[in-house]
């Protein structure tokens, strides 16, 4: 029914952004990737997004970046993963991340999830392994896949957002690889755009 939704980010928290779009509150739940990537109320925002209809309620799942939202529905396609566990699962790590562990045939990366037990996961590497295509030039490697939730994980016990980790994740020079440093340079990042270290 909507293929995006452009326009002025009114508010959100949590699981969710408000996009206000002709006169419009369109409410859009969302990963936490994608809430970071909208920025902050009063920014222009695009959200990609899927209508899902059950029988009691019509909810609109919205992604910024396409390859996002084709996870997404690819994750929901697989028996037993409703949109909210889909959510969650793109929780877990950024979409190219979760293609790479789902395409190497790693189910125990997602059972990071809270509610994802070993079959779920096992399910959804069955079902969708060597079936998702990540953008152009953005493979990513299980090991890098591997270092990178670790170091979100130590950034998240040190107080900060999966998201907020996730966009000083994306920030680090790409040639950096050593594990320390990518941690320092993320660190570094965090503490210029506030104070908590």
């Amino acid at each position: 029914m909507f293929h995006y939704i452009e326009g002025e980010l009114s508010e959100g928290e949590g699981g969710f952004a408000v996009v206000d779009a002709g006169g419009v509150g369109y409410k859009i739940y969302t990963s936490e990737a994608s809430r970071e990537k909208a920025g902050k109320a009063g920014g222009i925002v695009r959200f990609y997004t899927y209508l899902h209809v059950r029988e009691e309620a019509m909810d609109l799942y919205g992604f910024i970046s396409r390859f996002e939202l084709t996870l997404f529905k690819k994750l929901i396609g697989v028996s037993g993963v409703g949109p909210k566990t889909g959510i969650a699962i793109l929780n877990v790590a950024g979409a190219e991340e979760l293609a790479a562990a789902i395409n190497g045939g790693k189910p125990e990366l997602l059972t990071r999830v809270s509610g994802i037990g070993k079959r779920t996961a096992e399910r959804v590497v069955l079902e969708l392994k060597d079936k998702i295509e990540p953008p152009a030039g953005d493979v990513v490697g299980i090991e890098r896949m591997e270092s990178e939730q670790t170091i979100i994980e130590t950034l998240t016990s040190l107080g900060y957002t999966r998201g907020e980790a996730r966009e000083a994740l994306e920030k680090v020079n790409k040639e950096t690889t050593e594990f320390e440093e990518r941690l320092k340079e993320a660190l570094k990042g965090l503490g210029r755009s506030n104070s908590k270290l």
